[in-house]
C-alpha cells in the first residue's frame, strides 16, 4: 500500500436521475380514430449504487471524481410501453467504507461485505402513463404523471479499516518494525517520530496455515482525541479492529503511565473502544537485561496480558502471535 495512494476520506456529490415521463398516448389507427389511452410509464431515474469490494483497500479512485451523476429515466411511449429505466452509476468501494451526510454527518449507510450493494442515492420514480388514469366517468384522460426528480447531495465516504489486531502506540515505539517482521508488509521504518503516515495492513502467518491481518496505525499522541499530532484522521481506524495490540518501548521512562496515556485517547475518542479485548506488548526489550526485565514487569497493569518482545533479535514474537490468536479464538 503506497504512502501517497492511501486515501480514506473523499466528498463526493451525488446526482441521480430524474424519472421519465408517463405518456399521454390515445390509442389511433386506420380503423379505430377515436381510441383509448394507451400511454406507458416512464422509466425510473439512475440510482447511485455503493458496493463493496474486497480486492480495494483506498478510496483514491475517487479522490478526483466529485460529481457521480446518474442518467434519467426515459419517458412511457404508445402500446403502454415502459420507458428505460437510467443507467445506475455503481461505486466500488473497500469494505469498511461508511457513508455519510455531508450537511448533517448522519451515516446513511456501510459496506461490511464483499459484493455488498446499498442505494446511496435512489433515482426518481418514473411518471405514471395516462392508461392508469382511465375511469367509467373519464374514458380519454389526456394527462400523465410526470417523473421524480432526482436527488442531489454531498456525500463523505470513510473508510475504517477492517483488520483482527490493531497496533496501538506512541510513534517510534516499533509498531511498523514489527508489522514488516511478521508479515510481507513494507511499511516504512526510521527512528524518528511519526514514520508512519498512513495505517499499513499485513497479513500474519500463523500455524497451520492459519492466518490473521494486523493493522498499523500511525502513532497516537496525548491529545489526539482532541486533533492533536494526526489527530483523529486516524483514530477511527482503530474502532473495526478486533484485539487492540498496545506497544510500548522499552525504552520508556514509566511504561504504565504511558499505556494510561494512550488508553485515556482512546476512551476520550469513543467510550466503546475499551471493550474490545487488549494485549500489551513491551518493544525493544533486547535492550534490557533480565533483572531489569523483572522490575519493568512488576509495574505492568495486572488486568491486561503482556509479553516482552525484540523484532530485531525475534524475542518472543512467536510468543505474541500465540496470545494473539488465542484471544482471537477464544468464545
Amino acid at each position: 500500500m503506497a504512502t501517497s495512494n492511501f486515501i480514506d476520506y473523499v466528498k463526493i456529490c451525488c446526482r441521480s436521475g430524474h424519472g421519465g415521463p408517463g405518456s399521454s398516448h390515445l390509442f389511433r389507427d386506420k380503423k379505430n380514430a377515436k381510441g383509448g389511452p394507451d400511454g406507458g410509464d416512464g422509466g425510473r431515474g439512475g440510482h447511485i449504487i455503493l458496493r463493496g469490494n474486497a480486492q480495494l483497500w483506498t478510496l483514491l479512485h475517487l479522490q478526483y471524481q466529485k460529481h457521480v451523476i446518474a442518467k434519467h429515466g426515459e419517458g412511457g411511449s404508445k402500446d403502454t410501453s415502459t420507458g428505460a429505466n437510467g443507467d445506475d452509476v455503481i461505486l466500488e468501494v473497500p469494505i469498511g467504507t461508511i457513508a455519510r451526510d455531508a450537511e448533517t454527518g448522519e451515516v446513511k449507510t456501510e459496506i461490511t461485505e464483499d459484493g455488498q450493494t446499498v442505494i446511496l442515492t435512489p433515482g426518481g420514480r418514473g411518471g405514471l402513463g395516462n392508461a392508469h388514469f382511465k375511469s367509467p366517468t373519464n374514458q380519454t384522460p389526456r394527462y400523465a404523471q410526470p417523473g421524480e426528480p432526482g436527488l442531489e447531495e454531498w456525500v463523505i465516504l470513510e473508510l475504517k479499516l477492517l483488520a483482527d489486531v490493531g497496533l496501538v502506540g506512541f510513534p517510534n515505539a516499533g509498531k511498523s518494525t514489527l508489522l514488516s517482521v511478521v508479515s510481507a508488509a513494507k511499511p516504512k521504518i526510521a527512528n524518528y517520530p511519526f514514520t508512519t503516515l498512513v495505517p499499513n495492513l499485513g497479513v500474519v502467518a500463523y500455524r497451520d496455515y492459519k492466518s490473521f491481518v494486523m493493522a498499523d496505525i500511525p502513532g497516537i499522541i496525548e491529545g489526539a482525541s482532541e486533533g492533536k499530532g494526526l489527530g483523529l484522521r486516524f483514530l477511527r481506524h482503530i474502532e473495526r479492529n478486533s484485539i487492540l495490540l498496545f506497544m510500548i518501548s522499552a525504552e520508556s521512562a514509566d511504561i504504565a503511565n504511558e499505556y494510561q496515556i494512550l488508553l485515556n485517547e482512546l476512551e476520550t475518542y469513543n467510550p466503546e473502544l475499551l471493550e474490545k479485548k487488549r494485549l500489551l506488548a513491551v518493544t525493544k526489550s533486547d535492550l534490557l537485561d533480565e533483572e531489569l526485565e523483572n522490575e519493568i514487569r512488576a509495574t505492568l497493569p495486572a488486568n491486561v496480558p503482556s509479553v516482552f518482545i525484540s523484532s530485531i533479535t525475534q524475542k518472543n514474537i512467536q510468543v505474541l502471535k500465540d496470545m494473539i490468536w488465542q484471544v482471537l479464538t477464544a468464545s
